[in-house]
């Protein structure tokens, strides 16, 4: 187990209004699995996927990261809890336009001050295990979303993290790109990775070990028996 969440919730306050984000909810995250986070748009789902990567602090219990207590973190202790144990992978890529593959990829391993030549090799490594080192000098702009999105991966993977969170990371991706991008994250998993990804996607179904269902800010596990009958999506 990676992670432990013990009913915890999210709430804001707007005004003299409480906007409820996240229900408490009672949640592990194991390795080697990849957890399917799945629900309408605005369900809750982003807010569970944050408070996974401690992104943010919950309002409500309390969650467990590496059995350390996320809850009395600083916000210095929280950045390096995410930049040793996390790879994000987003929808819109997040790739820095004027760098290219290869930097893009190295820039977390320069962040924690790896010297430039480990860097490239370890860059380069994570390129290569997403099919993507014959691309290393290209620009964003020269590839496709496919591509993107596998270099996207080979970023979150360079720092070698515990657990990989990705947030609708196959949304604007036709439908070859969402099964090889798909297929290279449940690699991931059955390599002992810890995988979560947040979609408003069914097709996504298919590769999921475990599945979270929100919807108005309550998150339940669905078994994958019921899926077919459980899963309504607006």
């Amino acid at each position: 187990m990676i992670a432990e969440l013990k009913g915890v919730g999210k709430e804001y306050q707007v005004g003299d209004q409480t906007i409820i984000a996240l229900q408490p909810v009672d949640l592990c995250i194991n390795t080697g699995e990849l957890l399917l986070i799945i629900g309408p748009s605005g369900s809750g789902k982003t807010t569970l996927l944050s408070l996974l990567g401690c992104v943010i602090y919950p309002t409500l219990g309390q969650l467990f990261v590496n059995e350390q207590l996320v809850n009395d973190m600083s916000q210095k202790q929280m950045a390096n809890l995410r930049l040793n144990t996390f790879g994000f992978v987003f929808q819109s890529f997040n790739l820095i336009a004027p760098l290219n593959a290869l930097d893009n990829v190295m820039m977390p391993l320069q962040l924690k001050k790896l010297k430039a030549k480990d860097a490239k090799i370890k860059a380069e490594a994570a390129l290569d295990l997403v099919g993507m080192l014959d691309r290393k000098k290209s620009l964003p702009k020269q590839l496709s979303g496919g591509q993107q999105q596998r270099v996207a991966i080979a970023r979150a993977l360079v720092t070698d993290p515990q657990l990989i969170l990705c947030d609708e990371p196959t949304a604007s991706l036709d439908a070859s790109s969402i099964a090889t991008i798909m297929g290279e994250l449940v690699s991931l998993s059955k390599s002992g990775k810890s995988v979560c990804v947040v979609t408003h996607d069914p097709r996504l179904l298919q590769y999921a070990d475990r599945v979270i269902k929100v919807e108005n800010g309550f998150a339940t596990e669905i078994k994958k028996n019921e899926l077919t009958n459980a899963f309504t999506l607006v």
